[in-house]
């Protein structure tokens, strides 16, 4: 078992974790927001939620890359919550609730529902996520900003990811292009730069360079000098307070009063289970991604989770999940230990309270280059065509979990991804189970592993292959488990055997005897 960091290990991991902070907080900072706005819910109470998923989940985790906050993957069940309740704060009542189920969840070992998620089921999640980002992204790209930001396919507005994809193309804004697509080159040229030469070029973050010379370049514009400046909806909308006071009554409390109500009990127990199993799927992909391989302890996981959404819901915040972008933003940015996630709710913080004006200038154009970065790392092509060499019991759930979750949405789609797993598992236990040789007329059928009356089929099929005056070993010495149908079909045929005048002798399993008559 691998050692928790030290006091040391964070402080050697301070520069490569700053940096990946401030790149995360980049990302985060829009689809807090955007997420927000979705779910028809305060747009400070993304910004709440956002900072307790990095303080309070990153303080009592111990994943090292996962990036917890407000996930666009629950935005149609919160929005459909709050419009069933009386109030916002009868909905943090829910959130509370639900962060106190999910540390019972965590209390009682559920975490372990993760474990059996099909590696290409995890992968084509992974897949799909970027493919939603890129397709999310291009329209803000484009300066087609009508839409609002979301990571995880929940729906737009207006149609849906392909018909606003398609429709931005139509919709484009000259300058927004010009400033996002040189964001993006000059994201690949740094990046290339850090890997070519190393040194302290490896701690500048080309998402900050980006969001620095996209702001410049917008300022340059807003001088008079080339193109019309990005303004409005083209530009980061973040409230912003005029006194101490005002800031501090953007958080709100529950109304306890409600907390009797059925439809907030109902909420919360729904909230739970799609929260908890959304974040076991995104700790289950962030392992896999990280380069150390670390594995995060999944039961701990529900509990700051659970303390993430109590605390969340005091404060008059979301529910908070663990995220796959934000998380994948983390890994690309290059951080090393859990603290980055911490900084980046750190920082969350201080400039939604300190510097919101700034924050405003920052065009959206050159946060989606960030993020259609991201996307284009989470769906290479040479993914496809790693898996496709593996075969179609890999390849098939793979496409069939990208293909679902973009007709559906994440958890959607990554459950009916298990279905198809699950089914190419059968699939190859049935070819496995039975292994049928021949030797002129000389057979031999050898019953391997479980055979269950599933494949009663297949060995039917075999013994009806079997010509008059054959000889048939059927070898049961490998099986560890034979169903009793299996069985029976094995004596049915016995008992016809003579009169085709086919011999048959059983192989016995060493420590077992199956019941055979003869």
């Amino acid at each position: 078992m691998k050692k928790s960091p030290t006091f040391r290990d964070y402080t050697k991991s301070l520069p490569n974790d700053l940096t990946a902070a401030t790149v995360v907080f980049l990302v985060a900072l829009p689809l807090c927001l955007g997420v927000a706005l979705a779910s028809n819910a305060p747009l400070f109470s993304g910004i709440i939620a956002g900072v307790i998923g990095g303080i309070v989940v990153g303080l009592a985790s111990r994943s090292h890359l996962s990036v917890s906050g407000p996930a666009a993957g629950l935005t149609a069940i919160v929005a459909a919550s709050i419009a069933m309740l009386p109030s916002y704060e009868a909905f943090l009542v829910a959130v509370v609730i639900a962060g106190i189920l999910q540390l019972l969840l965590g209390f009682a070992k559920a975490g372990i529902i993760g474990d059996y998620v099909p590696d290409s089921v995890i992968k084509g999640m992974l897949a799909a996520i970027g493919l939603i980002l890129l397709l999310n992204q291009f329209p803000h790209l484009l300066g087609d900003d009508s839409q609002f930001e979301n990571d995880e396919g929940v729906p737009v507005r207006k149609g849906n990811i392909f018909s606003n994809f398609f429709y931005a193309f139509g919709n484009f804004n000259t300058t927004a292009l010009v400033i996002g697509g040189a964001a993006l080159l000059l994201n690949i040229i740094w990046e290339k730069l850090q890997s070519s030469r190393g040194g302290w070029l490896r701690f500048v973050p080309g998402p900050l360079l980006m969001v620095i010379f996209a702001v410049a370049l917008n300022k340059t514009f807003l001088a008079g000098f080339g193109l019309p400046a990005l303004e409005g909806e083209h530009l980061v909308i973040l409230p912003a307070a005029s006194s101490s006071t005002e800031f501090f009554s953007f958080f709100t409390s529950p109304d306890w009063g409600l907390v009797s109500n059925k439809n907030v009990w109902t909420i919360a127990i729904t909230l739970a289970l799609v929260a908890s199993l959304e974040t076991l799927l995104s700790i289950e992909a962030v392992d896999e991604l990280d380069p150390l391989k670390r594995i995060t302890p999944t039961n701990r996981e529900l509990k700051a989770q659970g303390l993430g959404n109590i605390v969340s819901g005091l404060l008059g915040g979301l529910p908070v999940t663990s995220v796959i972008v934000r998380s994948s933003a983390n890994l690309n940015a290059g951080a090393k230990t859990k603290m980055s996630t911490i900084y980046h709710g750190g920082l969350l913080l201080l400039c939604a309270a300190l510097i919101p004006e700034l924050l405003n200038q920052i065009p959206k154009a050159a946060l989606a280059a960030i993020l259609i970065f991201t996307g284009y790392k989470l769906a290479k092509p040479s993914l496809f065509i790693s898996y496709y060499k593996k075969g179609w019991d890999q390849f098939a759930p793979l496409v069939i979990t990208i293909l679902a979750i973009l007709a559906t949405d994440l958890l959607k789609g990554v459950m009916i991804g298990i279905g198809v797993g699950l089914l190419f598992i059968l699939r190859t236990n049935f070819k496995s189970a039975i292994l049928s040789v021949q030797d002129n007329k000389n057979f031999l059928i050898r019953l391997r592993s479980h055979v269950s009356f599933l494949n009663k089929p297949i060995l039917k099929r075999e013994l009806e292959k079997l010509p008059d005056d054959a000889f048939l070993l059927i070898d049961l010495s490998k099986a560890d488990f034979v169903d009793n149908d299996i069985m029976e079909v094995i004596e049915d045929f016995q008992k016809n055997a003579d009169t085709r005048n086919i011999k048959i002798e059983i192989k016995q399993h060493q420590n077992k005897t199956y019941s055979i008559q003869h």
